[in-house]
């Protein structure tokens, strides 16, 4: 069975996000590390080169395939600010008719620039989300 690629490694979170090369995406990525950290009370962390990461669980799936994720994470790519983790729970469509200028895609919330969307909403979708996720698994030490 293939290895899952996403995992905690020991690379900066500060020295990934200085680097950012986008001035607004860099500021943007920042903020969002400041919310997740406040959100899950847990430190960021680096899962493979890209993902800043918050918290951990441990999935098993039907098939047998099991592994670990962050609770919740972002990556400022290119095009947008790519969100894990904060929109599978039940209620996640009305908070995302309310949280402005975003879209989605597989499990994965894209967003290019903070000012479009309303921080209380996101703090509220990824507070949803955390829970959902803490509550259908155990939370790692």
């Amino acid at each position: 069975m293939a290895e899952n690629k996403t995992k905690p490694t020991s690379l900066s979170v500060p020295a990934f996000l200085d680097a950012v090369a986008d001035e607004a995406r860099r500021a943007d990525a920042k903020a969002l590390a400041r919310l997740m950290q406040k959100v899950t009370g847990d430190k960021p962390a680096m899962w493979g080169p890209s993902i800043v990461g918050f918290g951990s669980y441990h999935y098993t799936h039907e098939s047998g395939r099991e592994g670990d994720m962050p609770i919740v994470g972002f990556s400022p790519r290119k095009a947008a600010n790519v969100l894990y983790g904060s929109i599978g729970f039940g209620g996640a469509a009305a908070l995302l008719g309310k949280l402005g200028k975003h879209t989605t895609g597989k499990g994965c919330l894209y967003v290019k620039k903070l000012a479009d969307v309303d921080m209380k909403v996101l703090e509220r979708l990824i507070e949803n989300a955390v829970a959902a996720t803490r509550a259908r698994h155990t939370k790692r030490a």
